[in-house]
């Protein structure tokens, strides 16, 4: 019988979804990385700036195939359990290269956001801390079967919330933040250790095998 000490680590992908250099969000996805490789992870701690591709063009698709970069991303996304994604607000919604990338990447087959856990998190000088772009980022991403972790940390204020060393200055904060971390990944790893479903995840319910939309997948 297996043990859990014979289990490897679980492995997560980290990307901090802003492409300036001094972004906050890139600071805090920093941060992450760091708390969850303290805590056991594997990390990979990717730069958005790796995933770049062009606006979604079907016809592109069709002419060329998915661009490279989307499959970077699905590659990195197929190669670890979970991701932790720290994205900033833009009015109030998804960024809107984010969103692109996203799209870009569900047309690579097998879906690789399926079945994969993520935490979502951003910073932001605003009072609600991005809080807003991150309810925005769930539906694409649980609409194509990720496994969002209910709890998601925003970091308001972010202009005035770390400390000469670039932590988290406040102490409750920074336990939430930890709490946060460690939590997701106790719940990744129970989930990818002890699976007990297969499952299909389906664009639409009622939805059948067309290669007009070919979007049914089963694990």
């Amino acid at each position: 019988m297996t043990t859990s000490s014979e289990f490897r680590p679980i492995r997560i992908l980290v990307v901090g979804a802003s492409l300036r250099s001094g972004s906050l969000n890139r600071h805090l996805a920093g941060l992450a990385a760091s708390a969850a490789a303290s805590k056991g992870a594997v990390v990979d701690h990717a730069d958005i700036r790796e995933f770049d591709v062009a606006s979604f063009d079907r016809d592109v698709q069709d002419r060329d195939g998915v661009p490279p970069g989307a499959i970077a991303l699905g590659n990195r996304l197929k190669a670890t359990d979970g991701f932790i994604l720290v994205s900033p607000e833009y009015n109030a919604s998804i960024p809107g290269f984010l969103k692109n990338l996203i799209d870009w990447t569900s047309r690579i087959v097998p879906q690789p956001f399926k079945g994969s856990h993520g935490l979502l998190m951003s910073a932001s000088p605003s009072m609600v801390g991005g809080n807003r772009g991150l309810w925005a980022l769930r539906v694409p991403l649980e609409h194509l079967g990720a496994i969002i972790y209910p709890d998601m940390f925003s970091l308001a204020q972010a202009h005035l919330a770390f400390d000469d060393s670039g932590q988290i200055a406040d102490a409750e904060l920074h336990q939430r933040f930890s709490n946060a971390i460690g939590a997701f990944l106790d719940l990744t790893e129970a989930a990818t250790h002890y699976q007990c479903a297969k499952s299909a995840w389906v664009e639409f319910l009622g939805e059948k095998r067309d290669p007009a939309i070919d979007r049914v997948e089963v694990s």
